[in-house]
């Protein structure tokens, strides 16, 4: 019987969903009729995720169902040109089932494994298939064979049905570190778990890398994680794995003009996954020509597939291969006019979802026109959308986020350059503020928000510059870095004083930087010097006639002499606040005066009031998908049950504020 099937690996793991699917497969393909065509299984998935490996475990497996022999046939082995010459591997299939003689052609060969596979029960394995049609002449004459094909990608020349596909992912962190552990048996690892898991990163999931890790890491037991880290990102980024670093090779040059230059563009986009829109901006062709290179490249198997938000992405491995095409074959030209393109289709966009989810406000950035050559993302409401404008908008700026900061830091290396990017930096910089509001990621907005100083320092322009600072300070002292807060709204102060006039925006952003100040007073605890310039800043936003402004400080002043205990006054202010916030649509801040409204109803013993204005906020939080509003106000509906002895609904409150946080990674 042949059986060409290596040796088990000494270490494998994850794969048991995929393995306990395919024995069932071959378990009610025996107990049916399946006619004479063999059971196909296709593993496809990206070089290095161990496709080959798990069909020869499942060869192993089912071997004993298919006493007449396990055959294995490597397509790229006989590749030439991007094409194989199906002749050669039916003669080398012919020549594993002892066939006493292999006849010249293809026609008198196909006869041959025909007769010789009929009636018997095999399995046969057909290795880096690119095409459908690669595969049907090699399928045996027996439906109580077993066929089982790995591939990069789709086959999309397949017949529906002809084969049941088993997607392969990475593995997941727990399975990678699984795996390293059993390779290396190092208790660097456990001790070290920062290093852990940059190494797991770098790795991307793909067990090949992770074999190599493993190798590095035996080879060299007494040398610190970093320093190991450090050599073999470098080895990796530079030379790829090994193993299939040929194999992305010719996936690349078998990829039409447009889908490799949309390969060597990805390895600069400043995001891990993409849209469809983005990549119409980034290669800048048109919607079909974007859609039919994504095609190209799933088909290559040199895409991660589809997230379930509809996101493609581009591993670090394989991006770092696309940056290795791109040196060799790319044009510097051509990659800087496609990430100036695509900064600018993010600055548009960011813009109109600020637009949408915040509504009309002070800008110190000019609009961006729209960006020839590609298309806007739909936030408004429509028949074919429908919904809430704001809440989508909101859901862009969180999805498109590390695109957005990427954008920033590219826009800012080009303006320190002396290119472009001293007015894109700014511009994407205030839809982040809106961003921010909802979503905050302190570290990433406070990198953005000093690059939109940096940026505003570099044009002279005080309106962006205090703009800037202002946005710059409040992420600052919210990770307790009050005296650099305080030193950038000293210097926005300065600016205000020195540089602006009397015209209605000067005067409002003035107002607004007083805002900030009363802001940071606030979270110092100063609650009356807080009060002191959220009325001060109010009256010079009734003064100019926005409105807007004028019900923002008297939300603001109001939650100031909550704290200083001065209940009535507080919910008069609140009270007001909260219609003229509802009658402009504003849900989100709408929400938040209720849940300052809902508190100090409690502190007077309005404990049905109370909870109405809690409900209310949490109904508003949940609209825009406001997380850590939601919790917060699930945290005081807890508080009020369990100071009116209601102790099974607190515990019910505290723990859905429980998950919320957690999901926030604050729990």
């Amino acid at each position: 019987m042949v059986y060409q099937v290596p040796a088990e690996p000494a270490h494998f793991v994850d794969r048991e969903r995929e393995q306990a699917r395919a024995r069932q497969l071959v378990m009610e393909r025996r107990t049916t009729d399946g006619g004479t065509r063999p059971l196909c299984l296709l593993l496809r998935g990206y070089p290095g995720t161990g496709k080959t490996e798990l069909a020869f475990r499942l060869a192993r497996a089912l071997h004993e169902q298919h006493p007449d022999g396990v055959l294995y046939v490597d397509l790229d082995d006989v590749r030439c040109d991007g094409g194989v010459e199906v002749a050669d591997v039916l003669g080398e299939l012919l020549r594993g089932l002892k066939a006493e003689w292999v006849a010249p052609e293809f026609r008198q060969r196909a006869r041959q494994y025909w007769s010789l596979t009929h009636g018997k029960r095999l399995v046969v394995i057909v290795d880096n298939a690119r095409y459908g049609t690669e595969v049907e002449p090699l399928l045996p004459a027996s439906g109580d064979s077993l066929v089982i094909v790995t591939s990069h990608g789709p086959l999309y020349d397949l017949e529906a049905g002809a084969a049941t596909e088993f997607p392969l992912a990475p593995l997941d962190p727990d399975d990678a570190l699984r795996l390293l552990e059993l390779v290396t048996e190092d208790t660097r690892l456990a001790a070290e778990p920062e290093q852990t898991r940059r190494l797991l990163a770098l790795c991307s999931g793909l067990p090949a890398a992770l074999h190599i890790a493993g190798k590095w890491l035996r080879r060299h037991r007494e040398r610190p994680l970093a320093r190991l880290l450090d050599r073999l990102d470098t080895e990796l980024t530079e030379k790829g794995i090994p193993v299939v670093e040929h194999v992305w090779d010719a996936a690349y040059e078998s990829l039409g003009p447009d889908a490799a230059l949309l390969y060597r563009l990805l390895a600069r986009f400043p995001a891990p996954s993409f849209t469809l829109a983005a990549v119409d901006a980034l290669l800048g062709r048109g919607l079909d020509t974007a859609e039919d290179a994504l095609d190209e490249l799933r088909a290559a198997g040199l895409l991660d597939g589809r997230d379930p938000d509809g996101r493609e992405r581009l591993p670090e491995l394989l991006r770092a291969h696309a940056r290795r095409r791109a040196e060799a074959y790319g044009d510097q030209a051509e990659r800087a006019e496609a990430l100036h393109r695509l900064v600018l289709w993010y600055v548009r966009q960011a813009q109109r979802a600020d637009l949408a989810a915040a509504g009309p406000r002070l800008k110190t950035a000019a609009e961006v026109g729209p960006v020839p050559g590609t298309r806007d993302v739909l936030f408004e409401r429509s028949v074919d959308a429908p919904g809430d404008s704001a809440a989508r908008a909101y859901h862009w700026l969180e999805a498109e986020r590390h695109a957005l900061f990427g954008c920033v830091r590219i826009a800012r290396t080009s303006a320190t350059a002396g290119e472009w990017g001293l007015a894109e930096v700014p511009a994407l910089c205030e839809p982040l503020w809106t961003h921010f509001l909802q979503n905050p990621h302190h570290g990433d907005h406070i990198d953005a928000f000093r690059a939109g100083v940096a940026a505003a320092q570099q044009a002279a322009e005080p309106r962006t510059l205090v703009r800037m600072r202002c946005q710059l300070a409040r992420p600052l002292w919210e990770q307790g870095e009050f005296e650099e807060a305080e030193q950038q709204l000293s210097q926005a102060w300065s600016t205000v004083q020195a540089a602006f006039g009397t015209s209605p925006d000067e005067r409002r952003l003035a107002a607004s930087t007083r805002e900030f100040l009363g802001m940071l007073s606030s979270a110092r605890g100063n609650w009356a010097d807080a009060a002191a310039q959220f009325e001060a800043s109010g009256a010079v936003h009734e003064e100019i006639g926005n409105a807007y402004g004028a019900t923002l400080q008297r939300y603001r002043r109001g939650e100031a002499l909550a704290r200083l205990g001065e209940w009535e006054g507080a919910a008069e202010l609140l009270e007001r606040a909260r219609a003229e916030f509802a009658a402009g649509g504003r849900t989100r801040l709408t929400g938040r005066v209720e849940l300052a409204l809902g508190g100090v109803y409690a502190r007077l013993d309005r404990t049905d009031e109370a909870r109405a204005r809690y409900l209310a906020a949490l109904e508003a939080a949940r609209a825009v998908n406001g997380a850590r509003d939601e919790a917060r106000v699930l945290d005081a509906l807890a508080d009020l049950a369990e100071g009116t002895g209601q102790e099974a609904q607190a515990e019910e409150h505290r723990a859905a504020a429980r998950r919320v946080w957690a999901r926030l990674g604050l729990g």
